[in-house]
């Protein structure tokens, strides 16, 4: 005899119930990502069903709400910045959402339904993400998951070249090129919080007055005039203490003019180009300037471990009621299915802050 299994109206002999119940398993674990097969246009943005990922050993599993775009994800679309090895394939750098479930050897007192946010290596495209515990942050209780979603990399990022690389300090001006971009209000806001003083560039009159409602002393459309000019004009001929630039190539020339002696020139992206022709270091030496240069993906946990405890220190605070209050800027917000077109938006190059992805859970869940 038989023992049978009755269920929506099919019956399962017991040999068959384990299969079923692992089929039942197996779709409860899968989940929504954006994958990737073939690099290219914003068109190879596929989204599917995947499996959902297992914390490890000291990682939290996040249920994810949304997430944020940056300029690496465009690079990474078109095979030019993949993932450091062993960590996801899929896009995506930060997200912002609840706590779903803990790995073994979680220490932090994190739990279940906890509101989180955090820095990742990849994944951030996804309805869930395996985080190590160390890179996760508490979101602000007067912030919304979307608005949180546009902190972890823009804000860590900038952190870090102020606070790390260029170690500005109080009553220097800071130059920060692409003023109205997710790292640019971000840093704009820092540098006011640490009692600098913010300039930046941008491509429209509309952006230059974002910045400067964000605390932008001075601002430059680099489109209609020499931004190295207006430094100089600003600073009296000084020049500007520390320059943030994410351009590189094509403005080398006018960094270095407005560089003031002794300056920190840092640089964290190439979006103006790669190659430098002419007398870039004959110029830099002879105004002593120092060329920085910084990424933060490729960074060790430990390295991103001590730089989110020391944002979350120094910075974390400031974006509840604690004055000078600081906040994310969110330029627009896309449904995962959309992503193509958030993708083609940043392309466009007209964003004004952050770009965020609503990721939620794209279907209900099997419980």
């Amino acid at each position: 005899m038989h023992l049978i299994l009755h269920t929506g109206g099919f019956l399962l002999r017991r040999a068959d119930q384990t299969a079923w119940r692992k089929c039942c398993s197996s779709f409860a674990k899968m989940m929504q990502a954006v994958c990737v097969d073939v690099p290219g246009g914003p068109e190879n943005l596929l989204l599917r069903t995947v499996p959902r990922p297992q914390p490890k050993d000291g990682q939290v599993l996040i249920k994810v709400h949304a997430t944020a775009l940056n300029r690496a994800d465009l690079l990474q679309r078109r095979g030019l910045y993949p993932p450091p090895p062993g960590e996801s394939d899929i896009i995506g750098l930060e997200v912002a959402g609840t706590v779903d479930s803990l790995g073994p050897g979680v220490k932090r007192g994190w739990k279940p339904d906890d509101r989180v946010m955090a820095l990742l290596c990849g994944g951030g495209y996804a309805e869930y993400v395996a985080v190590p515990e160390e890179l996760l942050m508490p979101v602000p209780p007067n912030l919304t998951l979307c608005q949180a979603a546009a902190i972890p990399e823009a804000w860590l990022t900038a952190f870090q070249l102020l606070a790390l690389v260029a170690q500005v300090k109080e009553g220097e001006v800071v130059l920060a090129h692409a003023g109205a971009s997710g790292v640019g209000t971000a840093a704009v806001q820092l540098v006011r919080l640490f009692g600098a003083v913010p300039v930046v560039t941008a491509g429209s009159p509309e952006k230059l007055k974002m910045a400067e409602e964000l605390g932008a002393a001075a601002g430059f459309n680099y489109r209609e005039e020499k931004f190295a000019q207006g430094v100089h004009d600003f600073t009296g001929g000084k020049g500007a203490d520390v320059i943030l630039d994410c351009i590189g190539g094509r403005n080398w020339e006018q960094n270095v003019s407005c560089l003031a002696t002794d300056g920190r020139w840092v640089l964290y992206g190439t979006m103006g180009g790669r190659a430098v022709e002419g007398d870039l270091l004959g110029k830099l030496l002879s105004k002593r300037g120092h060329l920085l240069s910084s990424l933060l993906r490729s960074r060790s946990l430990q390295y991103k471990a001590d730089l989110v405890s020391a944002f979350s220190q120094r910075v974390l605070p400031y974006f509840s009621d604690k004055a000078p209050s600081l906040r994310p800027v969110i330029d627009s917000t896309f449904n995962l299915e959309d992503i193509a077109e958030a993708h083609r938006h940043m392309e466009a190059n007209n964003n004004m802050g952050k770009i965020i992805i609503n990721v939620k859970q794209q279907k209900q869940e099997t419980q």
